[in-house]
């Protein structure tokens, strides 16, 4: 594993998880077309990858965050339509254009611009109204429909941009709560409603992530928008495991590439935040909080050596973190350790991680993902 991954520290993508995990969500879908979210390198598991999953599951659209993540792609030999769920500034109109990217507007200029590189280019481009139904980030207010409709027409009326459809994101699906959910989902059904009663034409409408495919079919319409539950991670401890089955994709694992013997009293680390109260046995791993293990975990940290769960041993460092293995027989320089995973008895998942760093493991699964060599297994 060590040649493989170039490192003595490596991700471990699980694609046949991956596989059931898509085949899971398209029946929950019930039918409905899947945007594959493969945005911020498909949330560190590898955006080239996982797309070939997706398009073996029949995936024929994938959702993008930034034109360098589309560019990638289509450098890869991705045919399928790319969604930029960001904004595209004027100044890179063209790059929407030349990558034949499917951009999201909320604004008549923008569109504009787009709309001129197109024609100038002799194409069309095809996008999507963003609606801003209560998440506060992008979109057209969602109850200011007078200057949005005005707006929308003259999006409507350019000649290299056609309007594909309407798109919206939800703040708060993965709450036990779904109040305000409704009120999202009551938003946007009326600002469909004035877009149709404009005689503005909405081919396609999307809404649903994550936590409404789980738990609110009555806002799947025409395309829902898996994301972290593609890679087998749940949106929240709120929402009703049972409604889906899907299997962890991710695992984090390393060699140890040190051993030594410490005496009692020894410390280890910046800040000496361990000392042995006996003597004890200390080993190093080639991965820190540069790689994505977080440093406020250390404190709380364990790790699997050998089918033994150990603590990291003081605080965990850029580039590497130690482990007291004193519990663990016959362990020896090579040996495996799994930072995030399951040997099947024992497991360290990404939300045991998030939650003890006041975080969400969607951020553990990107950061993991950043610099960290990955395998893929099947």
């Amino acid at each position: 594993m060590y040649k493989e991954a170039i490192r003595p520290a490596w991700v471990e993508v699980n694609l046949s998880n991956l596989d059931y995990n898509i085949k899971q969500i398209k029946e929950k879908a019930n039918g409905r077309e899947l945007i594959g979210v493969i945005k911020a390198d498909a949330y560190g598991h590898g955006s080239v990858k996982c797309a070939e999953v997706l398009r073996k599951n029949g995936v024929k659209t994938f959702a993008i965050a930034t034109l360098q993540e589309a560019i990638t792609l289509r450098e890869a030999g991705a045919k399928e339509e790319i969604i930029c769920l960001g904004l595209t500034p004027d100044m890179y109109a063209d790059v929407i254009v030349e990558y034949d990217l499917t951009p999201v507007v909320c604004d008549s200029s923008n569109a504009k611009a787009i709309s001129d590189a197109a024609v100038a280019a002799g194409k069309i481009v095809s996008g999507l109204i963003a609606v801003d139904t209560g998440m506060g980030r992008i979109g057209y207010l969602a109850d200011d429909t007078d200057f949005a409709i005005e707006d929308v027409r003259k999006i409507a009326a350019l000649p290299g941009f056609k309007i594909k459809g309407m798109f919206s994101h939800m703040s708060t699906a993965d709450a036990a709560d779904k109040t305000y959910s409704h009120e999202q989902e009551a938003k946007y059904n009326a600002f469909y409603e004035a877009l149709t009663k404009a005689n503005i034409k909405i081919p396609l409408r999307t809404l649903a992530n994550s936590a409404s495919i789980m738990e609110l079919p009555e806002i799947y319409f025409d395309a829902v928008r898996p994301g972290i539950i593609l890679y087998g991670c749940y949106p929240s401890d709120e929402v009703e495991r049972a409604q889906l089955s899907i299997k962890p994709v991710m695992s984090v694992k390393a060699n140890i590439v040190h051993l030594k013997d410490v005496p009692a009293n020894f410390s280890v680390g910046y800040g000496r935040k361990y000392i042995s109260s006996k003597p004890a046995r200390i080993a190093t791993l080639a991965l820190g909080y540069a790689d994505g293990y977080p440093r406020p975990f250390s404190a709380n940290a364990k790790v699997i050596v050998n089918g033994v769960v150990c603590p990291i041993a003081g605080n965990i460092c850029m580039d590497q973190c130690m482990v007291d293995v004193s519990a663990v027989p016959n362990v020896k320089l090579g040996d495996e350790v799994i930072v995030m995973g399951s040997d099947g008895v024992n497991s360290v998942t990404a939300d045991d991680i998030a939650n003890a760093t006041g975080t969400i493991n969607y951020e553990i699964c990107c950061a993991f993902g950043q610099r960290l060599p990955k395998v893929y297994v099947d």
